[in-house]
């Protein structure tokens, strides 16, 4: 008896769905790093932009490391079920568009976005499908190395992200996959990433993506 009650011409027939591939981490991991790596190189994804309210950092470009809004325009969307999930993040709000992952679900590409670990647990709810990546730093002394030289909190801003990331590490098994982004060897992460990818797609019987 067959493990499939399809006909003879469906058996040679294989759909391949888009999916939802979620990044995510402890602060300072380099999850935006990545993320540009991957754009570098030209890979084929739809990479969905986080909303948030915090102030655009000197190096940011708004509508491409992120959308920032105002606080009124986030909570806008938020009663208007505009967001796939969102969160509070070290005092600001972050989210993700409903609109841009249909979009690029509906044009047949994988769709990749990166939020921090409490988003990702939400999405793991709304698109249990979804396939999840932790990123982890190597040791706990180079990510609050990699903090430090950031420069972009107080000291009490970075002791909080410190003992956060701390928290954040012990949800490690949550997800589906780790990789582990060494200091200087961003592209070997890089090709991990694609590896997971491309290994899911050939996963038997898995589903189109549903919002």
């Amino acid at each position: 008896m067959g493990c499939d009650s399809r006909s003879d011409a469906d058996l040679y027939s294989f759909p391949n769905p888009a999916m939802l591939v979620v990044l995510s981490g402890p602060s300072g991991v380099g999850k935006d790093t990545l993320l540009r790596r991957l754009k570098e190189r030209g890979y084929d994804f739809t990479f969905v932009v986080t909303m948030t309210t915090r102030p655009k950092r000197a190096d940011e470009v708004d509508g491409v490391d992120y959308i920032f809004v105002s606080k009124s325009t986030f909570a806008d969307m938020m009663q208007a079920g505009e967001l796939l999930e969102h969160s509070v993040v070290y005092g600001d709000y972050k989210g993700i568009p409903k609109k841009q992952v249909r979009d690029a679900i509906a044009s047949g590409k994988d769709v990749l976005m990166r939020v921090d670990v409490q988003g990702a647990a939400k999405i793991r709810k709304i698109v249990p499908n979804a396939v999840t990546i932790f990123l982890a730093p190597e040791s706990e002394e180079e990510l609050i190395r990699r903090l430090s030289e950031r420069k972009t909190e107080t000291e009490d801003g970075l002791k909080l992200r410190i003992a956060t990331a701390r928290e954040e590490m012990k949800r490690l098994c949550e997800f589906d996959y780790v990789v582990v982004n060494r200091a200087g060897r961003q592209d070997e992460a890089v090709d991990q990433i694609v590896a997971i990818i491309t290994a899911e797609h050939c996963r038997v019987g898995r589903k189109p993506v549903c919002l």
